[in-house]
């Protein structure tokens, strides 16, 4: 709490956020929580000498880069616009698109690092990787969460859908299953009410078990 103004993070989960940008927060969760991931395998495979089965990492790691990669550009070229023209005084710009530029650059030297099976660096490309990540959250959602938190609900789920329809085949079938990745059961309830019930059943289902096959080599 600051100055008397509510203060929202997703450092320790959603659930003090509205329902309706939640699953927005998920992604903000998940991203941490995938960082923390890659350095922690990043650290196994240097104490072990080596990471054994490097090509499901990358692979992992693809994926996980292609969401954050759309999740930015979705918000330099959707989002920022659209709540400039609707909020007067709000900048998505400065801090924030120079971060994305940062991030875009430590993710290449991470894939980079594990196609060349450079084993001995992905510690260090991990760590940046994931301060990188950290910093930028930490100034993204004390600007984002409260112009997102202070639309009419209706309006902030016709954007919500703009984002989404601009995603990716590759980030649609991973993206469900990727935020609900450990999120607590309220926050689950709340941004599945948004999805269209057979896509909710594809998520939990088809999609589930393939992110898991995807998953479990890394952990």
């Amino acid at each position: 709490m600051s100055d008397g103004k509510q203060v929202w993070s997703s450092e320790q989960g959603v659930g003090a956020l509205p329902g309706h940008i939640r699953g927005f927060g998920l992604m903000h969760v998940a991203m941490r929580r995938d960082a923390a991931r890659l350095s922690a395998a990043a650290a196994r495979g240097s104490s072990a000498g080596g990471w054994g089965p490097s090509a499901a990492l990358a692979d992992w790691f693809g994926r996980l880069r292609a969401v954050i990669d759309w999740h930015h550009h979705s918000e330099d070229e959707i989002l920022w616009p659209f709540l400039r023209e609707r909020l007067a005084g709000f900048d998505g710009g400065g801090i924030l698109e120079q971060d994305h530029e940062a991030l875009d650059r430590t993710m290449r030297r991470v894939a980079e690092v594990l196609s060349a099976r450079r084993i001995a660096e992905l510690p260090d490309a991990a760590a940046g990787f994931e301060n990188l990540i950290r910093e930028h959250l930490g100034h993204e959602e004390p600007v984002v969460f409260p112009a997102l938190a202070g639309l009419p609900v209706d309006e902030y789920l016709r954007v919500e859908r703009r984002i989404i329809q601009s995603a990716p085949g590759q980030v649609m079938t991973y993206l469900q299953p990727w935020m609900f990745d450990g999120a607590d059961a309220a926050s689950v309830r709340a941004v599945s009410a948004t999805i269209p019930g057979p896509v909710r059943l594809i998520g939990r289902t088809v999609l589930e078990r393939r992110y898991r096959r995807t998953l479990n080599p890394v952990l």
